[in-house]
């Protein structure tokens, strides 16, 4: 016996000229962008005013005039500059080759790996400190650069989620089976095939890392290395204006960093 059913009818959305298929998220999210934006931002209008006011409350940039004539600026703006360079080195070389093996033949383990990075957040830094500390050979306790390793820990939690993400996004198992069966080295693999397909994830990697050196003070300071961070604090016991000067221009250079590296990332792709 046969079974008649009866014709579903789908209604089909008809979408006209200037419309589009997004919903849209009403008001609440502009309020909720705005609040954000002036929770991040009236906190740094805040120090920049009080940087510029002087002892009469007259505004003046002085503070910032000074911030190159400090005796130990150039010296501690370097060392902080080659610990970055250093850490940020480490730090892809380490992370990029990791994570993706994770992708690509121990995804099962990627939670694991996932839980490991997430470590240094919950770790006190004394700890951390003391660990680099009894397992790092006699020759690099006495150097800043013992600094740098401290920092490939603590920037594990930001790089491993930047890192994932990019790989996410991209179907890393095809192009590396691809790029292996043409007889690519793995060297080839991931520095022609990997690293340009996350390239965005591995600079934002980099910004991190670069913010996380230039604002790091606890390590630094359990070490008795006099880094930027350091010095700032250092300053802000005799002169508080312009520590807080000096934090707006460590501030500033971050966001330079930034926007170089973003520069630097939309000529390559116009390259390509």
């Amino acid at each position: 016996m046969a079974t008649m059913t009866a014709p579903v009818r789908v209604k089909r959305r008809k979408v006209q000229r200037g419309m589009t298929l997004t919903p849209r998220l009403g008001p609440g999210l502009g309020f909720g962008l705005a609040v954000v934006a002036f929770y991040f931002l009236i906190p740094i209008i805040s120090s920049f005013e009080f940087s510029i006011r002087g002892a009469n409350n007259n505004y003046s940039f002085e503070a910032y005039g000074r911030i190159t004539t400090q005796p130990d600026f150039g010296e501690v703006l370097g060392l902080t500059a080659r610990l970055a360079l250093v850490t940020v080195f480490l730090s892809t070389v380490i992370m990029v080759p990791t994570v993706t093996l994770v992708h690509l033949t121990a995804k099962k383990f990627r939670r694991v790996v996932e839980f490991i990075s997430l470590l240094p957040l919950v770790i006190p830094p004394v700890v951390l400190v003391l660990g680099v500390l009894a397992t790092m050979p006699v020759s690099l306790k006495g150097t800043p650069y013992l600094l740098a390793f401290e920092y490939v820990m603590l920037s594990m939690p930001y790089t491993f989620r930047a890192l994932d993400a990019g790989l996410g996004a991209i179907d890393v198992r095809t192009l590396v089976d691809a790029a292996r069966g043409l007889g690519a080295p793995w060297r080839t693999v991931f520095m022609k095939i990997v690293a340009p397909n996350i390239r965005s994830a591995i600079f934002g990697s980099i910004f991190l890392t670069l913010a996380l050196v230039m604002g790091e003070y606890t390590m630094a300071a359990l070490l008795l290395w006099n880094t930027f961070p350091t010095w700032i604090a250092l300053v802000g016991q005799q002169e508080a204006t312009l520590a807080v000067a000096l934090s707006i221009f460590s501030l500033l250079f971050a966001w330079v960093l930034l926007m170089a590296l973003s520069a630097v990332e939309r000529r390559q792709k116009a390259r390509l």
